[in-house]
């Protein structure tokens, strides 16, 4: 990152994805008008920390869920609402809300053991050569941090600051967006709904420690 997008990510006044963050504390609030609780209503007390912890296994559904998967699935069992759908702006919104909760906080997935082959087969995910340029995430995001890919700086892959802004989109977007974005980049195949999440646990668990960014900024 550049020291102007840096400055960017740090000043709420300047961060553009505070927009989002502003319009997910109003969803937080209100209520859905069918006698059911607002977000706020079950859960007084923020959610400070919890997108530091997630994905985390969700004991109804009998698999790990991410933090977006969880917001839709409260909305559809608490709220009786429709899901959203991916990639939408009030999921976003609410997302990086409850994210933004967490902001400086270090990641630390839980120590859950029904994570554990989830997490492995994210990390072969991770380090599998795939699509027609035959390149594995870790070639990019491991081998060659810090080089660069038709101008841009290649990063390090760490995924911190989800859902984030990103220049490229004007706009929002989630983690499985980015995935999809790379796997199209190398050609390949999209990642399934499982594959999406196991990743998402191993990036999580390759950057425990750091600190939650969310809202962040990226090119």
């Amino acid at each position: 990152m550049t020291p102007a997008l840096q400055a960017m990510q740090r000043s709420d006044a300047q961060n553009p994805a505070m927009l989002w963050v502003a319009q997910g504390q109003a969803l937080w609030k209100t209520a859905p008008g069918n006698g059911k609780p607002a977000c706020a209503g079950c859960h007084a007390n923020g959610m400070a920390g919890v997108a530091a912890r997630y994905p985390a296994f969700s004991e109804p559904m009998k698999r790990p869920v991410t933090l977006i998967e969880q917001i839709n699935r409260c909305r559809t069992t608490h709220q009786s609402q429709p899901a959203w759908r991916s990639e939408s702006e009030a999921l976003l919104s609410l997302a990086a809300s409850i994210g933004q909760q967490s902001r400086g906080m270090p990641i630390q997935p839980p120590a859950d053991k029904r994570l554990a082959a989830w997490q492995q087969a994210g990390e072969a995910l991770y380090r599998m050569r795939m699509g027609q340029l035959n390149l594995s995430c870790a070639q990019c995001h491991e081998e060659r941090a810090g080089g660069r890919l038709a101008g841009a700086v290649i990063p390090s892959g760490l995924a911190t600051g989800y859902p984030i802004y990103r220049l490229e989109w004007q706009g929002m977007g989630s983690l499985p967006r980015r995935l999809l974005n790379c796997t199209t980049g190398v050609r390949a195949a999209p990642l399934n709904e499982d594959e999406l999440t196991q990743l998402e646990l191993y990036l999580m668990q390759r950057a425990t420690g750091l600190r939650v960014e969310t809202p962040a900024v990226r090119p």
